[in-house]
């Protein structure tokens, strides 16, 4: 995919536009509510926190953004909104206890930290300007925004202070040691309902009623009736030619490029000496010159690599490098271009150890000829000169549209664009040429009738602008709009009653026969056969059943237990402790040292919830922090679907 904001004003609001979709809570910026999201006042309040206030605003920029990135699936937005926004009020609630505490972020903290998440931001070439104006755009100052970052950055300073000192002791790491490394194997029998959807009916009367029982929760969306217009690459590509002249000029205006150096095919064993003392580095020395003599008497060096090299890169390759000046540490490098083609010589020392090596192939350095890059060069100079096109004429086709909406079509003609018009389109609704648009929808959340859109990315390597004719507001639903969507759900409905009906009977079944131990006479009981599974860990899965976490049981119980009957999605499980398998002790102390990290990662995290919950209570009991749970119903109740 090609850049869509390649010229320099555009570069710097993709850069900028990259910056603001961070998901860090007060770092996210993206003032564009979605279509159909929200329309409540963008200042009403969600909370307070001090003298700060979390505005439904900002929970619509930062759901929008995670909705566009594809981090929230939008059929659970409406269950994520609540959650997001006890987020966003403990992190400024700990912001706020740190600049009480007389926690301070410098100037330099802060250019500091957006240098850290883009560096770019420091380029001398970077457009102030041009950012302002950006952020204006999307309703914040650079003020605003960078006071986001000082804000984040106080709260990370208090909770530093707060996770710090978490300590591991011996005990803890061979207990989780063993949590996480011994193994268990069970035999096991599924038992899963038939499909039920065919056996019920649902009649006209059913879906009357159903509608007549909730009519007053059937709303027929906004929608929006538009002309589009689009600017695709491959439709404006297929006119482009790019002659031989303008290949042969770029490419000698280019030759650097083309460069090949010198290279050489090597291969090598390595006999590694580092943290060795000198009496076993002595030792390895006369391990690596027996390799040698091996080597040269004519051994498979690639098997002699495969068994003897202490190179994780190379040694399942048979010891291969292709090897450039200045990659390899100076001994190495000498050794690789000065010898000759098929040559074994003599040990190589580094400071890495000892190798033994041979020269493959030398390659000199060479200017790649013109046939071989004219078809990337080709594609190159297309690819600007279709984005030139593409730009230009969406650009000019805009500017036409804003004064002649009716005339969509003779324009589209006119700049080679693709044209189609959506009547009467709701939110995420898939549209031609586009598909589903998290872009075109957030746009045209935001347009009234009559108006036009600035141009946008509507798809991959497509431009476009919309020019909206019509506005529908949301209606009651009348039962034709809604009738399959009832039929659907009642049929759900009842399936869903009928395998819960005999899953509850087969579940009793099988509790009455847990007591025998039996597990051969409970699968013919209930038709199913006897399975086992591979050993698995806690932490991993079991063959035929799923995550481990479903028979946490297995290991805790003693060999010959029966775990269940568990329901796992459509399936009831019974299973039979069959083996237990102990981890090494000997394997423990390479594992060590992660351990340690992964048992301080989790203790960190126990005492940050732990921290957050107690200064989020007292804040609460001190009146510092303040939610308005009417705005949040709101809030959540037009996320619905």
């Amino acid at each position: 995919m090609f850049d869509l904001f390649r010229s320099r004003a555009k570069a710097v609001r993709y850069l900028l536009g990259a910056l603001l979709g961070i998901v860090a809570l007060s770092m996210v910026i993206t003032m564009i509510p979605g279509f159909g999201a929200p329309s409540t006042d963008n200042q009403m309040i969600v909370a307070e926190v001090g003298k700060s206030e979390i505005t439904a605003r900002e929970v619509q920029a930062l759901m929008q953004n995670l909705i566009r990135s594809r981090r929230v699936p939008p059929e659970m937005v409406q269950h994520y909104v609540p959650q997001l926004i006890d987020q966003m009020i403990t992190e400024r609630a700990v912001a706020y206890q740190a600049e009480r505490m007389g926690f301070r972020v410098s100037d330099a903290d802060v250019a500091n930290a957006i240098r850290s998440m883009l560096p770019q931001l420091a380029s001398a070439n970077f457009d102030r300007s041009a950012y302002a104006a950006y952020l204006a755009q999307q309703g914040l100052t650079i003020e605003e925004f960078e006071r986001n970052i000082r804000s984040n950055l106080m709260l990370l300073k208090l909770q530093n202070i707060a996770l710090e000192g978490a300590i591991v002791t011996p005990a803890e790491v061979e207990t989780e040691f063993h949590r996480k490394n011994d193994k268990v194997k069970v035999d096991y029998i599924a038992w899963e309902p038939k499909e039920t959807r065919s056996e019920v009916t649902v009649s006209q009367a059913d879906i009357e009623a159903y509608y007549n029982a909730n009519r007053g929760q059937f709303m027929s969306p906004e929608k929006r009736s538009f002309h589009l217009l689009i600017a695709d690459e491959a439709r404006m590509g297929a006119a482009i030619e790019v002659s031989e002249n303008d290949l042969r000029a770029a490419y000698s205006a280019n030759l650097d490029r083309y460069r090949l150096p010198e290279k050489v095919k090597v291969r090598h064993i390595l006999i590694s000496t580092t943290g060795k003392s000198p009496e076993e580095t002595a030792k390895l020395q006369a391990k690596a010159a027996d390799i040698l003599k091996q080597a040269r008497g004519g051994a498979d060096f690639a098997a002699l690599a495969k068994q003897h090299s202490d190179d994780p890169g190379s040694k399942e390759t048979g010891g291969e490098y292709e090897v450039v000046r200045g990659q390899m540490v100076p001994a190495f490098e000498q050794a690789a271009f000065s010898r000759n083609v098929k040559e074994i010589g003599e040990l190589v020392k580094t400071e890495y150890g000892f190798h033994i090596l041979q020269v493959l192939e030398k390659m000199p350095a060479k200017v790649k000829p013109f046939e071989e890059v004219k078809a990337e060069l080709a594609t190159e100079r297309k690819r600007d000169a279709v984005y030139s096109t593409m730009q230009n004429n969406i650009d000019k086709a805009r500017a036409e549209l804003a004064r002649a909406p009716q005339t969509a079509p003779q324009i589209a003609a006119k700049y080679n664009l693709i044209h189609t018009f959506v009547q009467n389109a709701a939110a995420n609704s898939p549209i031609p040429e586009v598909g589903t648009s998290p872009e075109l929808s957030a746009t045209l959340a935001g347009l009234r009738q009559g108006e036009v859109s600035q141009v946008m990315q509507v798809a991959q390597n497509k431009l476009g602008v919309v020019a909206v004719t019509e506005v529908q507001a949301s209606r009651p639903a009348t039962l034709a709009d809604i009738e399959g969507t009832i039929r659907e759900t009642l049929i759900n409905q009842k399936a869903g009653v009928l395998g819960q009906q005999r899953m509850q009977e087969t579940m009793a079944k099988l509790k009455g026969m847990i007591g025998t131990g039996d597990l051969n006479a409970m699968a013919k009981a209930i038709g199913g056969t006897v399975k086992s599974t591979q050993p698995f860990t806690v932490e991993g899965a079991a063959d035929g059943i799923g995550p481990a976490t479903y028979l946490q049981e297995a290991f805790t119980k003693p060999v010959g237990s029966l775990v269940g009957p568990i329901n796992i999605g459509a399936q009831v499980i019974v299973a039979k402790v069959a083996e237990k398998i102990v981890a090494s002790p000997a394997e423990l102390a390479a594992a060590r040292d992660q351990l340690v990290i992964s048992i301080k990662q989790r203790k960190a995290q126990e005492r940050k919830e732990l921290f957050e919950d107690g200064l989020l209570t007292q804040l609460i009991k001190e009146g510092k922090v303040k939610k308005n749970q009417e705005t949040i119903k709101r809030l959540v109740t037009q996320y619905q679907g």
